[in-house]
């Protein structure tokens, strides 16, 4: 059965840099007995300017918008498309003043205590605004330049100003009010699109977000306009990173962000006929910022395992007392602590070495990766001189392409153990390399480590550096225990994170949504009323024919 696919990306598949572009590349490569039409939210020029990656027959064409930049429509409205405006924008953020936002596991909750739940009536209101204000958009051409007005700043204050609103939106000021005003301008820029009429999204047969947030709306509009089923994929929760956005904020405004982006992922868990999280710890969330359990399916990104294969097969290491560490340099992983953790395991086996192989993740990564070069020869001052090369000192760091190191697999082949020590983490892809490599793995309890482990590599608590220095130890003085760890973790990676059994995960749950879906597209006849068979089975069979033969037999239908 051939299933025509609308994937919605933000910020990835088709660009060139984009997120999760591998994943969604290798998805849709895999699907070649479907269609696909990519919806593309970019997020820079630069990204623009990079183009796309190259794609496979089955993609049946590319419709992008920047969400990065939006040019004033121009649109004038009338006194009636005013009203509407002012009505509809003025219960949305109304809605959004009133609080009751859930809240994910760790959110601090709201100084006026706020409940973990929202309200039925205030989530109506909410979506009843919102879908007030993409039809408006759909009728007048478009809601930047009033989203962007005077009018919409003083809507927004009279809100956070009206009785029952939030402390914290009460104590907006006016540099606060301006500053969520424009974040709602470009959280809202997807209503002014034209892809919901019925030559775009509503001509497939389900959507595909491939994340919340941005990606998600668009799906909404078009299961609002045409009843188009939605499904929602995230591997990292959207609404957990608006969280812990915007740290130099206002309380105002970051009030106001979290209320705006937890009701939006909200009405995208009530709207989707699926959620399809990556891992334990992104359900979780989920399931607290109210997604009903019985929509949730847990589908685990993935892999490539042939890169790794060799390496897994013949798991000897060039050097038995070596650990390794591999990915983005950058605060977040916690390298401070490594270097501690090596610190004590060399007072235990000092002929240990720890080879760092990854890049900083911009600039702030960069600035990383001198303080840790600097710690690394604070802690070993008679080891660290001369140039960072293997044998000469007990620390390195390097990347991948150099000739010590020239593919990724190489680089968990040069260790005994491979080492996680992230302070944060959602799905730890490193960690899913070292197992195909056949690595005995020591890493942090975060995000979903335990769960990708599995029990077959050791956890310590993040920040501890006497326990992972533990751990690592205990793995170096035991070469049997590492060598069974390795398999068994090659074997549980192999059985849940390969890109095989990612396809053959959502082929099914493509083929389940449209399975429960009523027929949309309908042909009436001259008295309104609706013509058999208009639409055949074989009006999905893909090719260039295919519009011209349904025309053609919807004629003969109306005869």
């Amino acid at each position: 059965m051939l299933v025509r696919i609308g994937l919605i990306a933000e910020g990835g598949y088709p660009y060139v840099s984009g997120d999760a572009r591998l994943w969604c590349d290798r998805l849709v490569r895999g699907l070649g007995q479907h269609e696909f039409d990519i919806y593309a939210l970019s997020r820079s020029e630069r990204q623009e300017d990079e183009g796309w990656v190259p794609l496979p027959p089955q993609v049946s064409r590319v419709r992008t918008a920047p969400l990065w930049t939006a040019e004033d429509d121009g649109v004038v409205y009338g006194r009636r498309a005013r009203r509407r405006f002012a009505e509809c924008y003025g219960e949305l953020v109304a809605a959004l003043c009133a609080g009751g936002v859930a809240e994910g596991p760790g959110a601090a909750a709201d100084a006026s205590g706020a409940s973990e739940h929202m309200s039925a009536t205030e989530a109506d209101r909410f979506a009843n605004a919102l879908y007030g204000l993409a039809e408006l958009a759909r009728d007048e051409g478009g809601l930047v330049g009033a989203l962007r007005s005077e009018a919409a700043v003083r809507t927004l204050e009279r809100a956070c100003r009206a009785r029952g609103a939030l402390r914290t939106a009460r104590e907006a000021r006016v540099p606060d009010l301006l500053a969520f005003a424009a974040h709602l301008e470009h959280a809202l820029r997807p209503l002014s699109l034209d892809w919901y009429e019925d030559d775009g999204l509503g001509s497939v047969d389900l959507c595909h977000a491939t994340s919340g947030g941005a990606a998600a709306l668009p799906g909404l509009l078009a299961h609002h306009f045409s009843g188009v089923p939605l499904l929602l994929t995230e591997y990292g929760v959207r609404l957990r990173t608006h969280y812990l956005a915007a740290p130099e904020a206002s309380p105002a405004v970051r009030s106001l962000l979290a209320a705006l982006h937890g009701r939006l992922a909200a009405e995208a868990y009530a709207r989707a006929a699926l959620i399809t999280p990556g891992n334990g710890h992104a359900r979780r969330w989920q399931e607290r910022c109210g997604a009903d359990r019985a929509k949730l399916r847990t589908v685990y990104p993935g892999m490539d395992a042939s890169r790794f294969a060799e390496v897994g097969e013949a798991p000897e290491c060039a050097d038995p007392d070596s650990l390794i560490w591999v990915g983005r340099i950058e605060p977040a992983k916690d390298i401070v602590s490594l270097l501690h953790a090596f610190a004590e395991v060399r007072k235990k086996e000092p002929k240990t070495r720890l080879r760092i192989v990854g890049t900083p993740s911009g600039a702030e990564g960069a600035a990383y990766l001198g303080h840790c070069r600097a710690l690394a020869a604070q802690l070993f001052p008679d080891e660290a001189e001369g140039p960072h090369t293997v044998g000469d000192n007990p620390v390195t760091f390097e990347e991948v392409g150099a000739p010590e190191i020239p593919t990724l697999a190489d680089a968990y082949a040069s260790g005994a153990v491979a080492v996680l020590s992230s302070v944060v983490e959602g799905f730890p892809i490193g960690l899913v390399e070292a197992m195909f490599s056949g690595r005995a793995t020591v890493s942090t309890d975060v995000g979903a480590v335990v769960e990708v482990i599995g029990g077959t590599g050791l956890v310590v608590p993040p920040r501890n550096p006497r326990a992972l220095a533990e751990a690592c130890v205990a793995l170096l003085r035991d070469p049997e225990r590492r060598e069974r760890l390795g398999a068994a973790a090659r074997a549980r990676a192999l059985e849940l994170f390969t890109v095989e059994q990612n396809i053959a995960a959502f082929h099914g749950i493509y083929l389940e949504i449209v399975s429960r879906t009523p027929v949309r597209r309908l042909v009436l006849d001259e008295a309104g009323d609706p013509l058999p068979f208009a639409v055949p089975a074989e009006a999905h069979v893909p090719g260039r024919w295919t519009e011209r033969t349904a025309r053609l037999v919807a004629t003969e239908a109306a005869r």
